[in-house]
């Protein structure tokens, strides 16, 4: 899980994946729009909606914009043409990429996916090649300093269903599977911890350690890809060095 934990930690230091605005509502749109379409217009039956929402209110998105979203994927809008599909790749040092895309035009999208990968080191894989190096679950991240107050919100979270925690550097991470998702949140909302972030994700079973310079290479093309306007969501089983994490986020986060 180490791989997933350091490349959220670099994120959440830089502020956003998505730093211009614009790109980050069109990210936010296309996945109220096919989790509405997936899962039904109602948040409270749809957990995958209610975090997207969640997103849309953190950026500030006006609402009307939200209920548009909405309304086109739970209306089942023949002319909303996007389509999910998740793509797998290889990074420097061999370590796993898996891709989550939401998109309207799926050879633009390979093409571009492979282009970047090509450019950062890395390849395009085949389907299966390497999603099963990963599995499905929620993570809900609690920054604290107080390693008492994160055991005790860590272990009401177990009761709840939640698998695992990590806590690493004032940073609580618990995972367990989706379908617990909404006992667990609670379950640590209940004990007044503030969460910074809440996710359905992918995390892998296990990890790929990488020498300094693969890691950096990684580094860059994970954010690269990230950037991409169709990828909603990126995934390694890489592990970085330490220094290469705290490098790497410090520059982050200053540009």
């Amino acid at each position: 899980m180490s791989g997933h934990s350091k490349w959220s930690t670099i994120k959440r230091k830089k502020g956003t994946v998505d730093a211009k605005r614009g790109q980050l509502f069109t990210k936010v749109v296309r996945e109220l729009s096919v989790a509405a379409r997936q899962g039904g217009p109602d948040p409270t039956l749809n957990v995958r909606l209610r975090l997207a929402l969640e997103k849309a209110r953190e950026a500030n998105m006006p609402a009307d914009n939200i209920e548009r979203a909405i309304k086109r994927g739970g209306g089942g809008d023949a002319t909303e043409k996007v389509e999910e599909i998740t793509y797998e790749g290889y990074g420097p040092g061999g370590a796993a990429i898996l891709l989550q895309t939401i998109t309207d035009n799926r050879n633009r999208t390979v093409s571009e996916l492979r282009a970047a990968l090509t450019r950062g080191g890395g390849s395009l894989g085949e389907t299966g090649g390497v999603a099963w190096a990963f599995e499905p679950r929620g993570v809900v991240t609690i920054e604290t300093p107080n390693a008492e107050e994160a055991e005790k919100v860590a272990l009401a979270a177990i009761d709840a269903g939640a698998e695992d925690f990590k806590l690493e550097d004032g940073v609580l991470e618990i995972y367990g599977d989706p379908r617990h998702f909404d006992a667990i949140r609670q379950s640590i909302d209940a004990q007044g911890a503030e969460v910074a972030s809440a996710e359905l994700s992918m995390v892998p079973k296990a990890t790929v350690p990488l020498d300094a310079k693969s890691a950096e290479q990684m580094l860059r093309l994970l954010e690269r890809l990230e950037e991409m306007d169709d990828v909603q969501r990126v995934y390694t089983n890489a592990e970085f060095p330490q220094e290469v994490v705290e490098r790497y986020g410090s520059e982050a986060a200053a540009r």
